[in-house]
């Protein structure tokens, strides 16, 4: 997968940021620097992300799917 495949804007990516280091801070009680933050976002987005992507795309299609078939219920 070519290595950052989603575009995020510059606020969006400033929020994702501060979540992750406010995560830390929070449930590990650790206090990381932007590097580490960006170095897990990046991660996360090369990583991970694609499966969540796909993950809505699968439910989208079932959604879709049932939609049609109550389509198919208002036949005459």
């Amino acid at each position: 997968m070519p290595k950052n495949k989603f575009k995020i804007d510059n606020e969006k990516r400033k929020l994702m940021l501060y979540k992750i280091k406010k995560f830390f801070q929070q449930e590990r009680e650790e206090e990381i620097g932007d590097l580490a933050a960006i170095l897990i976002l990046d991660f996360i987005i090369e990583n991970l992300a694609v499966d969540f992507y796909n993950l809505g795309i699968r439910d989208c299609i079932t959604q879709l799917h049932q939609n049609v078939e109550d389509l198919y219920g208002l036949e005459k």
